[in-house]
């Protein structure tokens, strides 16, 4: 079974507590995990920032929602309770709770139309405007940080085609110029004129560009930069293995804009040399994670209630 979407989880949740105690919210999640028969795999699915497991954002959110129609309370930190509102609720035996089910509470419409609940009657014209002031998030099965992770995805892909046409577009020289600069900000050698440098085009043997393995330079690192528009195969790998061993070297870097054959990737060098292969995706994504080539237009700051700040001694 896949991992239920927040408004599916609220039902389950309340029947949880529906006993009137105040149950811990690891316990929720335990006995919620069991009733939807989830894998360990599921439950450590992550959402795309990697910092919270989709099933815990969930079972939050669900928390959020009820909270704010009454239905459930948080008598103290980590603790969830159902409100004498709720127990009623159950005990109409309802077959499903979602947002539709909440929209007849007026504090949950308070929270999700920003209406405050002592504006007259008389300006609120009619529940249908107050429905329709509801946004498509807040309708979405999905919660609000799936929304907004799931936003920045998708402009992050968009950015990465994006630096992946552009990097095909410029000179095979200025290429491998990015490709040096880059290594030298993930942290190789140092800075850019003392750990790496680029081959001046011919007469390289196959090698694109130079790089120290770390500030001291007691290690080098050679690079094979291809601006490609068509997939890496083994015979170029192979030659990169052969340019190493007539540096003398066994630790190489082969990058390119388009992508490596399946041959490619399952090539192994029978003596030591390691090879690491960088395709033009993880190129982008690298040159997004270190900031080069790219700029910074928004930065947006996602609060929460810091709820240590309230306890009273």
């Amino acid at each position: 079974m896949a991992i239920p979407d927040f408004q599916t989880i609220m039902l389950p949740l309340m029947q949880t507590i529906a006993n009137g105690h105040e149950v811990k919210m690891a316990d929720i999640k335990t006995s919620l995990a069991e009733k939807f028969k989830l894998t360990s795999l599921e439950l450590n699915e992550l959402l795309p920032s990697g910092k919270q497991p989709v099933f815990n954002n969930r079972i939050g959110w669900s928390k959020t929602h009820l909270k704010k129609a009454g239905l459930v309370d948080s008598p103290k930190k980590g603790f969830i309770k159902i409100t004498p509102l709720g127990i009623s609720v159950l005990q109409k035996s309802p077959t499903l709770i979602n947002v539709s089910f909440l929209k007849q509470y007026p504090a949950y419409l308070e929270f999700i139309t920003g209406t405050n609940n002592s504006t007259p009657a008389s300006e609120l014209k009619s529940t249908n405007v107050i429905n329709n002031q509801v946004t498509s998030a807040t309708e979405s099965t999905k919660t609000p940080d799936e929304i907004l992770e799931g936003a920045h995805q998708q402009l992050r892909n968009s950015l990465v085609q994006d630096i992946i046409s552009t990097l095909k577009g410029v000179s095979p020289y200025f290429f491998e110029k990015i490709v040096v600069d880059l290594l030298v900000k993930m942290g190789y050698g140092g800075s850019f004129k003392d750990a790496g440098s680029t081959t001046k085009k011919s007469g390289d043997d196959g090698i694109d560009g130079i790089i120290k393995e770390d500030k001291l330079g007691l290690d080098v690192i050679y690079i094979q930069a291809k601006r490609w528009n068509s997939p890496v195969g083994r015979p170029e790998i192979h030659s990169f293995v052969g340019a190493l061993a007539g540096q003398g070297a066994k630790k190489g870097v082969f990058i390119t804009t388009d992508r490596f054959t399946a041959d490619a990737k399952n090539f192994v060098p029978k003596n030591e040399t390691k090879i690491v292969l960088i395709d033009g995706e993880q190129l982008a994504q690298y040159m997004i994670d270190y900031n080069l080539g790219v700029s910074t237009i928004n930065t947006y700051e996602i609060k929460r209630l810091d709820t240590d700040f309230f306890e009273e001694d």
